[in-house]
This record gives structure tokens, sequence and C-alpha cells, in this order.
């Protein structure tokens, strides 16, 4: 087992920022990175150019949609419940081909390997995944993207002059930009006006609405990061990923070798659209009729997934899922019904639950001051920068949760660490 020096935790405690990196956050300690396989790492290093890949796709997907050279229906859910302005600014023609530049997948270990679960275009944890690879390439660890990667990739980002633009929604992250890129340059978004300074957009376009009410503007000649495309930002995407429909559009742009490995990455999704099955019809997979069907299912076979697709603030932070096995039927079946019930202005998708492996890491134990190695849920979070066609990973945060928990996100008996960039083995 991993021994974990008493100082090398207080000296990484004692390098907090004042005011640490998340408003009223903590996590627990380990002065040890997480190691991966070989192969993990060459996976990483290699899916940033199949997200942007995907991303591109998509977004010409949606345009087709809107154009009538694809299935008209696929912007017409993507556009649901959201008010005209955001659609507008969403088909800006400037904007036709941009994609964000900062992506953040959330990869989950699954017991046959990693399962990709989203694309954050609006990721947070930049400030303190910079932070950590600074200070553990300090304890003499070799770090993924080494000890500058998400220093230099927000300097790429924002330029000499750019600023960090963050919502009072988001403001648990505005330690994080503070510390990272200073003060002066972090403004509120409800009181933000344009200007000439290229702007980094942290918050999500479900906000855009009422930032407008409160006074955010934006000028049109304005650089903005990420670009303001609401229907990107939709995890009703996986659905539209798995649709027969569409297949041959996905294989045709993406290319078959993409195709095939995103759909393996990809756990199985249905858009929760109600709707009437001819009488021989049924869910593909699911082998239902209807959706009804599935407030009979028992608690045992309910290995899914309800979650919110995106535009509404319970669309990050785990609090817009619901995990099927996890709940009684008392529970299921009222968040099934409101699920559907909100088709028409807050889409929601069903995917495959992805059954979670676990891993050993050691962690400080603050109580007895000694080392303790436990078996952990891992979510990996890389973070690569989009240039062009280039896309560079810049870095990695590993969150370890307690294996008896189901959703997989920072909380306070969590661990958070940087990612080693030198190999080991999994136990």
């Amino acid at each position: 087992m991993s021994t974990i020096l008493r100082g090398a935790v207080a000296d990484l405690q004692a390098a907090l920022p004042e005011g640490g990196l998340f408003k009223g956050r903590c996590w627990r300690w380990s002065d040890q990175p997480l190691r991966l396989e070989a192969a993990d790492l060459k996976f990483l290093e290699s899916l940033g150019k199949k997200i942007a890949a995907f991303l591109r796709v998509a977004n010409r997907l949606y345009q087709a949609s809107v154009a009538g050279e694809a299935p008209a229906w696929v912007a017409e859910w993507l556009d649901q419940g959201k008010p005209s302005e955001v659609i507008r600014l969403g088909r800006e023609e400037k904007l036709k081909s941009s994609i964000p530049r900062v992506l953040r997948p959330d990869l989950l270990r699954t017991e046959e390997g990693w399962a990709l679960t989203e694309i954050d275009s609006v990721p947070g944890g930049v400030g303190m995944s910079a932070w950590m690879q600074e200070n553990y390439t300090k304890l003499g660890h070799a770090i993924l993207g080494g000890a500058n990667g998400l220093r230099e990739m927000s300097a790429q980002i924002l330029g000499e002059s750019g600023e960090v633009v963050i919502s009072r929604e988001a403001e648990d992250y505005l330690p994080e930009w503070c510390w990272l890129v200073g003060e002066s340059r972090v403004k509120p978004a409800e009181s933000y006006r344009g200007g000439k300074s290229p702007l980094y957009r942290f918050f999500e376009m479900f906000d855009w609405m009422s930032l407008k009410e409160a006074g955010f503007s934006w000028k049109s000649d304005q650089v903005m990061e990420a670009p303001p495309k609401a229907y990107l930002e939709e995890k009703l995407w996986w659905a539209l990923f798995w649709m027969k429909p569409l297949e041959e559009w996905w294989r045709r742009e993406l290319g078959e070798g993409y195709f095939r490995e995103l759909r393996a990455l990809v756990p199985r999704a249905w858009p929760m659209r109600p709707m009437e099955m001819p009488p021989d019809g049924v869910l593909p997979e699911l082998e239902i009729h209807q959706w009804g069907e599935l407030e009979n299912f028992s608690q045992r076979a309910r290995d899914l997934v309800i979650k919110v697709s995106g535009f509404s603030p319970l669309a990050w932070g785990s609090r817009g899922v619901t995990v099927g096995h996890d709940q009684p039927k008392e529970k299921w079946v009222p968040a099934l019904r409101q699920a559907l019930a909100g088709w028409k202005t807050q889409p929601h998708l069903l995917q495959r639950f992805a059954r979670l492996g676990a891993l050993a890491h050691p962690v400080w134990n603050e109580v007895t001051g000694e080392a303790e190695e436990g078996r952990w849920r891992l979510r990996l979070c890389p973070y690569y920068l989009v240039t062009g066609e280039k896309v560079d990973l810049k870095g990695a945060l590993a969150t370890l949760c307690p294996v008896d928990k189901k959703l997989i996100h920072g909380m306070e008996d969590a661990v958070l660490v940087p990612v080693s960039s030198e190999t080991g083995t999994r136990r």
C-alpha cells in the first residue's frame, strides 16, 4: 500500500488559496495522483479528436435539419422549450461552424471499461485541476498535462485581455477562476456589458434570458467562448446517436471507425417522447410497447437512468437524474410520468445505467492521521483544447467516490486528485 506522508498532505492543504477553490465545498485528500494503465492513457490521448468530431457532426446535423436536408424533428426536438432568441442565437450564420474550444467529457469506469456520459462545453474544475497540476508536480509527481497544462489552456482561450463572465447560478466556481486568471478578469454576468475583449462564457444557456433581464449584454462582433449554441448542450444527443433513422448519417459523417468506437462508449439511450406505437411495434432493446410498461418493471430490472436533457438548472451536478434500481416504485413511477409529461417543454432521455467498477487508491484519514487504502468508484474528466483540427489533452481530474454511491460527482466524502502521466496497475 502506498504511504501518504503527513507533511505532503499538510503542504497541499496549506497551498490552497485563501477562501479555497470552491465556494462552500470540501473533499478528501490524497497526495498520490491517480495512476492509469498505459492503454487508458493512450485512450485519453485519442479521445479528444473523437469528441470534437462528434460535436462537429451534431452541429451539422442540427443545421441540416433546419435547412430541410435532414429530418425536421431533429431540430424540433432540440429546440423544444427554448425561447426564440436562444434559438436564433444558435443559428447565427457567423457561428455556423463553431464548436466549443474547451471540452470535458465525463467518463465513468465501469465493470467492462469506460462509459461516456456527458460532454461538458462549459466545464467546472478548470482552476481546481490547474491548481492540482502545479502542486502535485511540486511534490515530485509527473502529472498528465504537465505543471501548467490547464493554465496554458486558459491563457490561449482568453488571450491578453479576455474575461471570464460567470453567473450567480455558477458562483460556486468563482474562487477557482479568480485564482487561475486573477479577480480583475472575472466579471459577474448579471452586470456584464459587452466590449472588445474575448468573453469566456461560464454559464449555461438556460440562464441566458434571466441574465439579459438582469442587464447582461453581448456585442455581436465580440468573441464568445463557448459559442451560444444551446442545442449543443443537450444530453438528448445520446438518444439521437442511437436512433436507427439517423444511423447512416452518423456512420457517414463520423466515419466507420469513430462511429463504432463512440457507440462502444455511449450507453444505449432513448428519447422519452410520448407516442402511439403500431400494434406490432416495440421500443428497441427495451422490448416494451408503451412507456407505461416501465412502471411495472421490478427494481432489479430497472437498470436505467432518467436524465433531464438540458436547458435547465437541473441538467448539471446530477440534480436531474433518477437511477431506476436505486428508487422504490413510489418514486420511480412519478419520475417516469413527470419526464414523459415534460417532453414539449423539458425533454428527458432514458439511458442504460453504467454499472460501475471499483479501484484502490490511498486516502488520508483526517481522524486517525493515517493513510487508508480504500475502494472507490471513478469519474474521470479529461480537459481538451480544440484549435482548428488540432485537439490537445491538457490535463485530467479524477473524482473517487465511495462504492455505495450510485451517482458519481464532487461531494464531501469524495477524493479529488489529478492523473499521473506515469502508468500503474489498477487494483
